[in-house]
């Protein structure tokens, strides 16, 4: 990569994140006497067939929650309830059902109880894959304008509290998952990820998500 190309991905990578920034940061502003001990409530009685009571969900295609930031689990209940029609809704009919039992406070307090659990660790399946993954992960797709994913998550998958969620450590089949969604369409809840996802291959989303899984 040229050094004009390097500059070229790391300012888009910051307009991404700008983008992203000022409504997350105005969410964590909002967020105020969580009470995690309700949330394990509610998380036990409604979220844990699906997600585990911890949050370290055993089934593939279901999201890890553990160790999630609480910004962001709370963003995307909020979304999961808007109107199918709203453009920035995140269509899902069982989380739309799921989420709809839950009042703003809810949502808050179990987002936080997640927060608060430890994440228990996954691991990279496919070691074919996995110099592409890194790649794509680390330092992006140049020739398709594709930034590193580390520029917003961070290099070890952490993310950053507040604004952006963690990645690693997630199961690969439901990251995949969300990228292909996020490419088609059928996620339209962050004109970012829409946008990068679109430039991304098959093999690279496969590639990306299996490493993803693996990072700690």
């Amino acid at each position: 990569m040229n050094s004009s190309t390097g500059r070229g991905l790391i300012a888009s990578a910051a307009l991404i994140c700008t983008m992203i920034a000022p409504a997350a940061i105005a969410q964590s502003k909002a967020a105020a006497n969580v009470d995690p001990a309700k949330g394990q409530q509610i998380a036990s009685s409604v979220c844990a067939a699906c997600h585990a009571a911890d949050g370290n969900s055993t089934i593939s295609a279901n999201p890890k929650l553990a160790g999630q930031n609480a910004s962001y689990l709370y963003r995307q209940l909020v979304d999961f309830t808007k109107p199918a029609e709203d453009k920035s809704a995140r269509v899902s009919s069982v989380m739309a059902a799921f989420a709809g039992q839950l009042s703003d406070a809810d949502k808050r307090n179990v987002a936080a109880y997640f927060e608060a659990q430890t994440l228990k660790p996954g691991v990279a399946r496919n070691k074919d894959t996995l110099q592409l993954g890194q790649r794509v992960y680390r330092a992006g797709v140049a020739e398709r304008a594709v930034p590193a994913c580390a520029g917003c998550h961070s290099p070890n998958g952490a993310g950053i509290p507040i604004q952006y969620p963690r990645l690693g450590g997630q199961h690969a089949e439901y990251v995949e998952t969300q990228l292909k969604a996020f490419r088609d369409g059928t996620r339209r809840n962050s004109v970012p990820m829409m946008q990068i996802a679109s430039r991304l291959s098959d093999a690279e989303i496969k590639a990306v998500a299996d490493y993803i899984d693996g990072l700690r």
